[in-house]
Parts: C-alpha cells; sequence; structure tokens
C-alpha cells in the first residue's frame, strides 16, 4: 500500500508529525523506512558514505543544521541511494541537481535547493539522535514521507 501520511496519522494517533517546511523533490514522492541519522554542517561527506551502503529500504534522515548555503545531496548521490536501495533521504538542509533528482526512484524532502556542493572535511556523526522540525529523531524508528508531510513513529505501520 502507498505511503499516505493523513491516512497514517487517523489509524494510528500517537504518531509524531513533524512541523511543516520541506517539499518533495524525488522521484519518488511518497516513501517510508527505518530511519538512519546523519548529523553534519556543510560537508556530506558522511551522506556520501552511508548512501554507498545498501539501504535496505531505509531513510537517511540528514540534520544539517538547517543551513541554506550548500547542497547536501546532488544528482549522483542520489542516483546511489537510489541503486543501493535506500527508500529515500530526508534533508534539513539544501540538495541541488533537482531536475535529474526529480526523475530518480528516491523518495527526497528538503527545505530548499542550492546550487553550491559542500566542502569535503570528513565531518559529522552517524547513528545520532537529531533534532528539527520540532522532532528528535533516533536510529531504528520508522519515518513515512509525502506531500501531505512528514510522520515518525516508534514501530513499522502497517500497509507501508
Amino acid at each position: 500500500m502507498p505511503v499516505v501520511t493523513p491516512d497514517l496519522c487517523d489509524q494510528f494517533p500517537d504518531v509524531v508529525v513533524v512541523e511543516p517546511g520541506f517539499r518533495n523533490y524525488g522521484g519518488v514522492s511518497a516513501f517510508g523506512g527505518e530511519v538512519v541519522t546523519v548529523k553534519c554542517f556543510e560537508d556530506n561527506s558522511v551522506v556520501r558514505a552511508q548512501v554507498g551502503l545498501p539501504g535496505k529500504g531505509r531513510v537517511l534522515v540528514v540534520d544539517g543544521g538547517g543551513s541554506r548555503r550548500a547542497a547536501l545531496l546532488g544528482d549522483m548521490l542520489a542516483a546511489q541511494a537510489a541503486s543501493n536501495g535506500w527508500a529515500g533521504l530526508i534533508i534539513n538542509g539544501c540538495i541541488r541537481d533537482v531536475d535529474v533528482i526529480g526523475q530518480t526512484q528516491l523518495g527526497v524532502q528538503a527545505l530548499g535547493t542550492h546550487p553550491r556542493r559542500t566542502e569535503k572535511r570528513n565531518q559529522g556523526d552517524l547513528d545520532v539522535p537529531v533534532t528539527f522540525g520540532g522532532v528528535t529523531f533516533r536510529p531504528g524508528q520508522f519515518v513515512y514521507a509525502d506531500n501531505n508531510g512528514i510522520i515518525l513513529s516508534e514501530r513499522p505501520l502497517t500497509g507501508t
């Protein structure tokens, strides 16, 4: 069954809803899966490393500190994530190459776009709690996203 966040909110009233502000950019507009977290600021080195690994239908939740000065994801990393089985990425920051990402079989939500890539300083943290949009994401939780918004659950939700 497809992810429809309003229906999931109705069926599972204990889900947490992320504050609005994210936009859908990926070729897959509704997606969900187990959370893997990255915390980084204007350096996508850890994101690059993760999308190179098997995604197993999980969602990479990236806290880029809300920066709008560089893009944490571009077309090449999005293509790699899709080919490695990631369901999607949710980025508290910007992406670039949006026309190509929009045709990639991957869910992508972000705050906005920026044409500049990040610096590569090999800085960032993996599998740590990250907080943005009024929600704390922890590895092992489950996130679901569509054009209506993003929700977070402690357990997988049926029908997804």
